[in-house]
């Protein structure tokens, strides 16, 4: 069996692995192997296939994460409205309690309430951001 088939068969081999795992990166492993069948084809040596397998899949694996670190998260389902009518809606306030929550009639029911993290607790109207649990997130309005 030649070099090449051998890496197309690995490469192959990744993307069927991927596809049980749901693991991304094992693609750009593949990726990798290819570059590396394709380095057989073109006649490289086993030691120069493993280097190119190596170099391409590790800059891929590399290039992926930064790209993945760089894009912004996708918003909590918990935040959205969408799937929760709670989101947006707007409540009183009228203390905060030591422990940064408070407790407010919402819907007819007492709730727990806590503050948005990096915005002062300030009594008033605030906005339903979020819900944790049984407590809304908000933000002041």
């Amino acid at each position: 069996m030649s070099d090449s088939t051998l890496w197309w068969l690995l490469a192959g081999s990744a993307i069927a692995l991927e596809l049980f795992t749901g693991t991304f990166y094992l693609l750009m492993l593949a990726v990798g192997m290819a570059a590396a069948a394709l380095a057989a084809h073109a006649g490289a040596g086993t030691a120069l296939q493993l280097v190119c397998a190596a170099l391409v899949g590790s800059a891929a694996v590399v290039g992926w994460y930064i790209r993945k670190k760089r894009t912004p998260a996708d918003p909590s389902v918990r935040a959205l409205r969408s799937v929760n009518l709670d989101v947006g809606e707007i409540i009183l306030v009228d203390e905060w309690l030591p422990d940064g929550t408070a407790s407010v009639k919402y819907r007819g029911a007492q709730w727990s309430v806590v503050q948005r993290p990096g915005h002062a607790r300030e009594p008033g109207a605030h906005r339903v951001v979020e819900l944790q649990g049984n407590r809304l997130v908000v933000e002041k309005v």
